[in-house]
């Protein structure tokens, strides 16, 4: 059918890298499909591809009978005769179709889909053989071109999707440029990119790692956790199986060479380097690294540890916006709670969590109120609604429900109320001068009266009168 038939199968076999068989067998369903279009659905049709002369033959075959009605099906017996001299009545005869080159454009047109169709069928299936055992690897390509904000990255023999979500969002790829990513997924079936790559997924970072220090390599340093925000921070775990191989120091390299060529492929990503440990209070002292640790408490049972740090350290070990601690959190895969010594002695302190004791009251709003001197549920009880204004989180009304909740919580308790303090002088200075200064008279000669008879009970004399001088005379 075509005189160079079969140099282009062999070119085409080659290039793509499958079997030439696939090919063949797309290019004999294409013409059968293509010739039963032309000569009609009800003839029975065999197409073979001659490898000798490197073309396509296309047989039909029709039963032989002494009169033949249908031409598609049948044949008559003179007819039969003259292609087979021992051909008999009931055979079926098998004829080459000469004219089978010319079969119209539509016919031509299915032939060429269905060869399309069958060449990418014979791809995907070329690709997945490649790649299936390459999962898990540091791939390299160039950037061919974007798509709705996933990148299609060329690998050489396909093309691979690392879609937008698996991008990191600071670093911005061009047409041209080359890139790393990790083979996370082969499909075996799908219309889009069989290969998907990440950028940001946590098995990136360690397979960097494997590439830049070898010991790594060589069995000698292992990675132990991962944990990332991508484009951000990071931190891995490493553990040494030789004792004078320090895993961190391997990891770091000479003047911090291994690790800057990692973190110029993440483009900045800031990365700590910490010690593995099997204890988990010696492994979040590292992980929480660059803050120092003051004393850790382990809740095996809730899979939690409670940290507890200097006051100067807190927000250095809770990090921005909390990153510091999310992070060794999920290094470790345990719920961490991180306090200040402060406020891990408040929480020890019965008058402290009598506050935790209110509703509405958090840990926050209980140093707050512990800061201003308001150290139990009981003086709280006692404050009235305006003194609690001096707190930002609080207006009058959630200060006089939080006063209601003391009262409720002290009666309930049995506990008394301390009582409240003495009405402000800017609020009594609204009166009379000269009442004012009378009462006041009267009550510091009421307290000083009150101060001599207590001392006079306790030396066993009487009490001094006040309008003698010192030495006892009236």
């Amino acid at each position: 059918m075509l005189s160079d038939l079969k140099r282009i199968i062999d070119q085409i076999s080659r290039d793509r890298g499958f079997d030439k068989s696939l090919l063949i067998e797309a290019i004999e369903e294409a013409v059968h499909s293509a010739a039963r279009k032309k000569f009609g659905n009800r003839r029975e049709i065999e197409v073979r591809y001659n490898e000798e002369y490197g073309e396509v033959e296309v047989f039909q075959f029709r039963n032989v009978v002494e009169e033949a009605v249908d031409d598609q099906t049948e044949i008559s017996l003179d007819e039969a005769l003259k292609l087979d001299p021992e051909v008999q009545l009931g055979d079926e005869l098998g004829e080459k179709m000469e004219d089978v080159s010319d079969l119209g454009r539509i016919a031509a047109q299915s032939a060429k889909q269905v060869i399309i169709h069958k060449m990418k069928d014979a791809e995907r299936d070329v690709v997945y053989g490649m790649f299936k055992d390459r999962v898990g690897e540091v791939v390299s390509g160039i950037v061919q071109r974007f798509e709705r904000g996933n990148m299609i990255v060329n690998l050489g023999r396909t093309d691979a999707i690392l879609p937008k979500d698996q991008q990191i969002a600071k670093r911005s790829f061009k047409q041209g440029d080359r890139i790393r990513a990790y083979l996370k997924e082969v499909r075996q079936t799908s219309r889009d990119s069989q290969l998907i790559l990440s950028r940001t997924c946590d098995e990136f970072l360690a397979k960097l790692f494997q590439m830049e220090v070898p010991e790594m390599a060589e069995g000698i340093v292992r990675v132990m956790a991962v944990s990332r925000e991508p484009g951000f921070r990071a931190k891995i775990a490493v553990s040494s199986s030789e004792s004078d191989v320090d895993p961190v120091g391997a990891c770091v390299g000479m003047k911090g060479s291994r690790v800057q060529n990692v973190v110029q492929e993440l483009q900045g990503e800031r990365i700590d380097i910490v010690t593995w440990s099997p204890d988990p209070a010696k492994y979040v002292y590292n992980a929480l690294a660059p803050a120092h640790v003051s004393m850790v408490m382990v809740d095996e049972e809730n899979h939690s540890l409670l940290v507890v740090v200097p006051n100067d350290q807190l927000s250095l070990a809770i990090g921005r916006q909390g990153q510091n601690v999310r992070l060794a959190s999920k290094l470790l895969g345990w719920r961490i709670d991180v306090k200040s010594e402060q406020r891990y002695a408040n929480l020890s302190d019965p008058n402290y969590q009598s506050l935790l004791a209110l509703a509405g009251i958090d840990e926050s709003l209980a140093d707050q109120l512990f800061a201003k001197g308001i150290a139990s549920a009981a003086v709280l009880a006692a404050k009235r609604a305006e003194d609690l204004l001096v707190i930002r989180a609080l207006d009058e009304d959630s200060g006089a429900a939080l006063i209601e909740a003391a009262k409720a919580y002290c009666l309930e308790n049995g506990i008394e109320v301390v009582a409240a303090p003495a009405v402000p002088v800017e609020d009594s200075a609204k009166e009379d001068p000269n009442e004012l200064a009378e009462n006041l008279g009267e009550e510091a000669e009421s307290e000083i009266s009150a101060g001599a008879a207590a001392e006079s009970e306790d030396s066993g004399s009487a009490p001094v009168d006040m309008d003698e001088d010192e030495t006892g005379r009236p």
